[in-house]
């Protein structure tokens, strides 16, 4: 029987595992090796991109590589560990990152702060530097983001639409992202349970890919330093916002109640758009001055 099953538009996969491969008798798993390779990809994108929109040496980014690499990986483990820690976590927990928990905001904010660094050091433009950077960032995301799909995690709550997943029951990696609904809807196949749920990872990835290919092609037409990643800010911060409230798997802010993601997207649409702002409220004074 397939793992995962869109019935509405006759995909199934039939066996998917979860490690890739065995060294030493330690298990490496897809997952582990999605975060990676988004990381790498997305760094070197920039590298590549670099001279060709600004002319920025793309030893920079290749340099910068060697810190953000190792540092996004800690950001991403310490922001799910901070607001998904349970009374029943040992010490030693903390550092089970190979049983999943990177969450995507904290690699973002560890990226973006580990460049604003970067840059203070190298005596560059942050924002050009991160107009570069975003974009990489951005197909490091999509590539990551089938780590979850691999791992039968990040979906959303209960569907049977049109891009509706089923997953088996069996095989989804934490049971207390089943939500009762799904259990009442089961979908039964020879005798195996499957729970349909919204692909949220999917969706992620899908809007990504089109915001990566539209600013790969606007780069070259950026009015002012700091449009890229403001437009980043916004269309992301709006999209996560409105998926965050369809997923199962919510990190809460501490006892509130509150969907942290939810409220960093509220944060980063704010930032975009004062960006926005600031950005062309500069240049018009700039072209006045002229």
């Amino acid at each position: 029987m397939p793992d995962i099953v869109f019935p509405n538009l006759g995909i199934s996969f039939e066996t998917i595992n979860r490690v890739a491969f065995t060294v030493f008798g330690i298990e490496i798993y897809w997952y582990a090796i999605a975060v990676v390779l988004g990381i790498i990809a997305g760094v070197f994108f920039g590298a590549y991109v670099a001279p060709k929109s600004t002319g920025q040496n793309p030893v920079l980014y290749t340099d910068f590589a060697l810190w953000v690499i190792i540092a996004c990986i800690i950001g991403g483990r310490l922001f799910y560990v901070i607001f998904s820690w349970d009374a029943t976590w040992t010490f030693w927990d903390i550092f089970a990152i190979r049983d999943g928990g990177i969450a995507i905001f904290g690699v973002i904010i560890t990226a973006i702060f580990v460049a604003w660094i970067y840059t203070k050091v190298k005596k560059l433009d942050f924002l050009n530097f991160a107009d570069t950077g975003i974009v990489g960032l951005i197909i490091g995301h999509v590539i990551g983001r089938f780590g979850n799909f691999i791992n039968r995690e990040a979906f959303g709550g209960w569907y049977d639409g049109l891009f509706a997943m089923e997953i088996r029951l069996d095989q989804v990696l934490n049971r207390s992202t089943v939500t009762q609904e799904m259990l009442d809807n089961p979908v039964m196949r020879n005798g195996i349970t499957y729970v349909s749920v919204h692909p949220t990872f999917l969706y992620e990835a899908t809007i990504n890919l089109t915001l990566f290919i539209f600013l790969n092609f606007y780069r070259k037409h950026k009015k002012f330093n700091g449009e890229l990643l403001a437009y980043y800010f916004l269309v992301y911060g709006v999209a996560r916002f409105f998926l965050e409230g369809l997923r199962t798997d919510q990190l809460i802010l501490f006892n509130t109640g509150v969907p942290v993601s939810q409220l960093v997207s509220a944060l980063l649409i704010v930032a975009g758009i004062a960006l926005l702002a600031w950005g062309f409220i500069n240049r018009h004074k700039a072209a006045k001055t002229s």
